[in-house]
């Protein structure tokens, strides 16, 4: 996305209510606080990017957003719902299982590892959570992966099994896989980072082509280039906290924090 381009999808979405609303966020495992209160919006199709160095706190924020960790102190929305509890009484009360699971359906995530059921062809481990889960008609969820496939330029592979296909391609039926249930926010978690260093790009522009279609996206990675050609705004998380955030090309072009811009000489200049 162009800057112009990206400043008038920023100011349209400024009058728009965010499709995620994180507030003073708190995690901790133990004696270990992971976040520290992390405050984020994310408008309607909106891409961002997360950079950060391990252990800043970024997969663990992420799997906070659905619900795969229960957060400590704060409140996270998607869509104008609470994720995990409802708040009755002036009090916050966690939801039931199944509730939590119905809410998800607006969120896809995409691991770093793949997780595909390895007895399972690649059209089964798309329809699997559709069909099996959300009691969709099999014959419609077929059709719709199917399309998914050739989307991620995977329609020859249907009938493959993942001990069959190479790590990026199997990557990109994860993300056809989380896709299939039309979510409205999909979370990526450092999706590259299991991949051999050819296997990358294919990846990258299926998720520049999702980007592109307007598909809300936060994306953890270390991808420069991906922040800086399909990113709306990039976030940099350190210790917990988000330390510094805007366009791309004013945080990797410029970054005003010490931290930002050491983190940042390790694959740029930013001199």
């Amino acid at each position: 996305m162009n800057v112009a381009a990206r400043d008038s999808a920023a100011a349209a979405s400024a009058a728009v209510a965010p499709l995620v609303r994180a507030r003073n966020v708190h995690k901790s495992f133990g004696a270990n606080e992971v976040l520290k209160g992390i405050d984020l919006d994310v408008a309607p199709g909106e891409v961002v990017v997360i950079l950060g160095p391990s252990g800043s706190g970024k997969s663990t924020f992420l799997r906070c957003i659905n619900h795969l960790e229960a957060i400590d102190r704060g409140s996270i929305e998607v869509d104008g719902e609470q994720i995990g509890y409802q708040l009755r009484h002036g009090r916050l009360n966690k939801l039931s299982s199944r509730a939590i699971a119905v809410q998800r359906r607006k969120i896809g995530m995409v691991f770093q590892q793949f997780n595909l059921y390895p007895h399972m062809t690649a059209l089964e481990n798309i329809i699997e959570a559709p069909v099996g889960v959300h009691g969709q008609d099999r014959r419609e969820a077929v059709a719709y992966a199917m399309d998914l496939l050739a989307r991620v330029g995977l329609s020859e592979k249907a009938p493959a099994y993942p001990r069959q296909l190479s790590g990026g391609q199997q990557q990109r039926v994860a993300i056809a896989r989380a896709l299939a249930i039309r979510p409205k926010l999909m979370l990526f978690d450092e999706p590259t980072s299991a991949l051999d260093p050819e296997l990358v790009g294919e990846v990258l522009n299926v998720m520049r082509d999702l980007a592109g279609q307007g598909l809300t996206m936060i994306v953890v990675t270390h991808e420069i280039g991906f922040a800086r050609e399909a990113a709306d705004r990039v976030v940099f998380m350190d210790g917990g906290i988000v330390v510094e955030e805007g366009r791309p090309e004013d945080i990797l072009a410029n970054p005003q924090h010490p931290r930002t811009r050491l983190f940042l000489s390790r694959f740029i200049d930013t001199a």
